[in-house]
């Protein structure tokens, strides 16, 4: 069923395709989060498949100013929302059961809330329909100070970003998103308009009276503070049925941290 693709009309989106393309059952959807893409989740989705009973088709779109996907000046979890649904449109799905992280994980709250009738099962990881504390200002500063007209490798520019970017695994996620052209090297995602947003993406939208009574799941890492039980009375405002489930020895990156543990968790949560 087409959407109402407001505020801006939907970007055509760069995605990867695994598995099954005639299952019956409903598409599994995974959404990146902040400086990702799609490649990230290829460790869960083949494993994933590996541990499915049944044949399942799962499908890794790139967000806007992400990865491969179209760039654009407009950055807002209602655009995410819109570009997603335009994709399924594009293959001709009316369901899915879906998984976001991060960012990724409010663009697919904000997809079922303004269409429901497209998921059949939400699975967010590791965030929460609220608004968070500044963040990530380190990282974008060591991104716009980094030099790329003198770089010479990206060991040069690991070394260079390791002051603003102390994390290992934060600094290595940023240097996937560094690649060389003919003209040099430069940033694969919309910095600019990505960083310019960060103000409104720490929010989650104001959806109206809209809200997702389907089965949706709030899985968080034990060692993250990204979701509490004290974020409840929000999230049960939109998502009435929603659970909150932990796991144990996991931070932020839940999918990276915990790989086999997330992937029977998602086995357990999404039906067949």
């Amino acid at each position: 069923m087409p959407g109402n693709y407001s505020p801006t009309d939907p970007l055509p989106l760069f995605y990867r395709e695994y598995g099954y393309p005639n299952s019956s059952s409903p598409p599994l959807v995974l959404i990146h989060g902040l400086f990702g893409c799609g490649t990230n989740w290829h460790s869960l989705a083949t494993r994933q498949l590996q541990i499915m009973a049944e044949n399942r088709r799962i499908l890794v779109p790139d967000l806007r100013n992400h990865g491969q996907s179209s760039h654009h000046g407009t950055m807002t979890y209602e655009a995410m929302a819109a570009d997603l649904a335009a994709l399924l449109d594009q293959l001709g799905i009316a369901q899915v059961d879906l998984v976001g992280h991060s960012l990724g994980g409010k663009a697919a709250m904000v997809l079922a809330l303004q269409w429901p009738q497209r998921v059949r099962t939400l699975v967010v990881e590791d965030i929460a329909p609220v608004t968070y504390s500044v963040r990530f200002q380190g990282v974008f500063a060591a991104m716009h100070d980094l030099d790329l007209g003198d770089l010479t490798s990206r060991k040069d520019a690991e070394r260079r970003l390791a002051g603003g970017i102390p994390n290992p695994s934060m600094r290595g996620l940023i240097l996937q998103n560094l690649r060389k052209t003919e003209t040099g090297w430069n940033w694969r995602i919309n910095l600019a308009a990505i960083s310019g947003a960060m103000d409104n993406l720490r929010r989650f939208p104001d959806c109206g009276d809209h809200y997702f009574d389907g089965p949706t799941y709030f899985v968080h890492g034990e060692h993250s503070d990204y979701v509490s039980r004290g974020q409840l009375p929000q999230i049960l405002a939109l998502f009435p049925q929603a659970q909150i489930k932990a796991i144990p020895n996991a931070g932020h990156w839940i999918h990276a941290d915990q790989l086999e543990a997330f992937a029977q968790v998602l086995r357990e949560l999404i039906p067949t």
